[in-house]
């Protein structure tokens, strides 16, 4: 349980941080607590793994890819605790393989909207976003970014880095200077932490005012989504929580102390309407926003009657 504790912390202080990447550490931290369980009795196997599988979706209230991915894993049936162990390694190991998969197919649909010469702008960190960008890249394109800084956890720094290893130009910009640049940009590309039934997309803190600037510049805005980001729950009328996270990344608290009449608002993402979205990118293919339900329906086996089943 110290094992799953610390990667669930990790998840939630964001030291493992990305939607695709928190999915997949879900996933093999079921995988691998399925197989440090000693029961041979599967009611008490259930019990721990159900335990585990609400201790990881509760770290991030916002990226559904936490609990799709969990739900991934937590299909597994066995009629002994063996072989429940052995089809929850499995399906763990296949949601894992179809996610790293699914980037780089992201990358290659993509790929095909960059033209040779496009300036793309680019916001936060998205695996996803970035497999956009590398292909076209790959592909002999002559790119060039243009990338915020992403603040208050400054994500574009891990976006330039990457992007440098690429050897594909980049600018880094603060936050403020979106609208200051869209003039230049071809293209935006970012990725989402969660999309809705509408085609609605929840993504970090400032995608939003990069696609309000986007649509009002006349520029195009593609969102980098693998399917286990859309949001089933939505269907039913259920918002996507927004996390607030600790005033602390935003304000030292020593200086906060300071005052007597200052608060810190952090809201860690916010929701750009699909009338600013003119394309996603998933793995199965390039889609309108309004197409979201099929997505969650089909893809991920979500329908009405078994949300309102609650399984």
């Amino acid at each position: 349980m110290k094992q799953l504790r610390e990667t669930a912390q990790k998840i939630k202080s964001m030291e493992i941080r990305g939607a695709g990447r928190i999915a997949r550490t879900a996933a093999a931290e079921l995988r691998d607590y399925a197989e440090r369980l000693k029961t041979k009795d599967l009611d008490e196997f259930n019990e721990k793994m159900s335990s585990a599988a609400e201790l990881l979706i509760s770290t991030r209230p916002t990226a559904v890819s936490l609990p799709n991915a969990v739900r991934a894993v937590m299909r597994y049936s066995g009629e002994t605790v063996d072989e429940a162990r052995t089809n929850v390694v499995k399906l763990a190991d296949e949601f894992i393989a179809n996610s790293e998969n699914a980037v780089k197919r992201i990358g290659e649909i993509g790929a095909r909207r960059v033209r040779d010469g496009d300036t793309i702008m680019t916001h936060c960190n998205s695996s996803a976003a970035i497999s956009i960008m590398a292909t076209a890249h790959a592909q002999g394109k002559n790119i060039n970014v243009i990338a915020t800084e992403s603040r208050p956890r400054l994500q574009g720094h891990l976006t330039i880095g990457h992007l440098d290893r690429l050897g594909i130009k980049t600018a880094l910009i603060v936050d403020s200077a979106v609208r200051f640049f869209m003039k230049e940009v071809d293209l935006v590309v970012v990725g989402a932490d969660a999309v809705t039934v509408n085609g609605s997309v929840i993504n970090k803190i400032g995608t939003a005012q990069v696609a309000l600037a986007a649509r009002e510049a006349r520029k195009n805005v593609i969102i980098a989504a693998e399917t286990y980001k859309f949001s089933p729950k939505t269907i039913l009328g259920e918002l996507v929580e927004i996390e607030e996270r600790d005033s602390a990344e935003v304000i030292g608290r020593e200086m906060l102390d300071k005052f007597s009449n200052v608060s810190v608002k952090n809201p860690a993402f916010d929701v750009t309407p699909r009338e600013y979205v003119d394309l996603i990118c998933t793995e199965v293919g390039a889609i309108p926003p309004e197409m979201a339900y099929i997505i969650i329906k089909d893809f991920l086996g979500w329908g009405i009657e078994e949300m309102n089943s609650g399984h």
